[in-house]
């Protein structure tokens, strides 16, 4: 059955008021009483404590009422965890690994930044424990490969970020669905174009040809990006253009980079050029003076992700189905962040022991519960209590 989301998380901004935020504190507190309350529990049989000492059963906490348990803390014995995909979740992993190599030291997480497309197929091949993705599974990887399940880990936002000299970076140029489909199917091509000043009144902008810079490899922030295209303009993007490898239409000087940081860098390097990655990289795209779009959502307002903006967003979804594959692209309300997007682990059922089943559990509900204080750090959001819940749920199906 599906489950309603709770009232929007409300935090401080990271970069002014409404910016990106630090709701993780709130959801922190509340996990940090519910992780007291399992452990006194489950006290009677089994034992941990603040070292990296376990029993080899570990903690447990009820999934649900009649589901299986999720282990709460790994096992004793040395385990490696591997993880590749998303190179938009790649700054969040590289903070949750030491953080959980702190507190559970005989557990290391072994982690690479490539795509989403690839952290799905090395999950589905078992190469790695760990697929992140920003995209969940398609309804043909779920036929094709019923041992994997997608859980939300987080929440993020993409952005659609430009260069364009004599435009100052703070200017947040608007740009919409609309336009920005007929720009990347080749019907929009000058910065000065009528349907670019319209949205745009009181800047100057450039006679200058645009210069569009996309992905290359799989990549879920192109996932999100295609299917916000669509979901405004689906005459000039079609739904056949969405995915995490899409056949983009050819426009002269177009630029295809591999991963979310060889967007940033093609960008700053090429006058002109537009772009969208996600908002990991927000000190980056910072760092390095490029513009960041004001986008439209699907009330015609022209909003920045924020805190406030992407809890606007996630309240226009009131369920998300058991196996959590759902779109957040477009959501209603005036002043909701139209490109948004759980964070997903990319998990098999099936794993090859019970140890590593556990210890894979016990890493995840961490992720979910005590990792969120990580968050804000790459200005992700925790994810709502409901989803946790159902998160929780996929997690306690590894076995081994």
């Amino acid at each position: 059955m599906a489950m309603k989301l709770p009232a929007p998380y409300r935090g401080p901004g990271l970069r002014g008021s409404g910016r990106l935020g630090k709701r993780a504190l709130a959801v922190t507190a509340l996990t940090s009483v519910a992780a007291l309350a399992l452990a006194a529990c489950s006290s009677s049989s089994s034992t941990s404590s603040s070292s990296s000492t376990t029993t080899s059963t570990g903690a447990s906490s009820p999934a649900s009422s009649s589901g299986p348990s999720v282990m709460t803390t790994p096992a004793s014995g040395s385990q490696t965890i591997s993880e590749t995909g998303s190179s938009l979740m790649a700054p969040l992993f590289a903070l949750w690994g030491p953080a959980y190599h702190s507190q559970f030291s005989q557990v290391t997480l072994s982690t690479a930044s490539s795509s989403s497309g690839v952290g799905i197929s090395s999950a589905a091949a078992g190469t790695v424990n760990l697929g992140a993705s920003d995209a969940y599974l398609s309804p043909a990887d779920m036929a094709k490969y019923t041992n994997l399940e997608n859980i939300p880990l987080a929440v993020a936002a993409l952005m659609v970020i430009y260069n364009v000299p004599g435009v100052a970076a703070s200017t947040n140029l608007k740009l919409n669905g609309t336009v920005l489909a007929k720009i990347y199917a080749g019907k929009v091509t000058k910065w000065n174009d009528p349907a670019i000043t319209a949205l745009n009144p009181g800047v100057t902008l450039p006679s200058a040809t645009i210069v569009l810079v996309h992905r290359a490899d799989s990549s879920g922030s192109t996932f999100l990006f295609t299917s916000y295209l669509n979901a405004q303009d689906s005459t000039d993007w079609s739904s056949s253009l969405i995915g995490t490898t899409v056949a983009w239409p050819k426009q002269p000087g177009e630029i295809g980079a591999t991963g979310s940081g060889g967007i940033v860098s093609s960008v700053k390097s090429t006058p002109d050029s537009i772009s969208y990655v996600g908002v990991s990289y927000l000190s980056k795209v910072t760092a390095a003076k490029e513009g960041e779009a004001a986008v439209g959502n699907s009330s015609g307002s022209f909003v920045l992700p924020s805190t406030s903006s992407i809890d606007a967003a996630l309240s226009a979804f009131t369920s998300t189905p058991a196996n959590e594959a759902i779109s957040l692209i477009n959501a209603s309300g005036a002043t909701a962040y139209p490109i948004i997007n759980y964070e997903y682990a990319i998990v098999s059922t099936s794993q090859s022991s019970s140890t590593l089943a556990q210890d894979i559990q016990a890493f995840l509900y961490w992720a979910v519960t005590s990792g969120t204080t990580q968050l804000a750090s790459v200005n992700f959001q925790p994810l709502p209590a409901s989803v946790v819940t159902l998160s929780e749920a996929q997690i306690a199906k590894i076995q081994g």
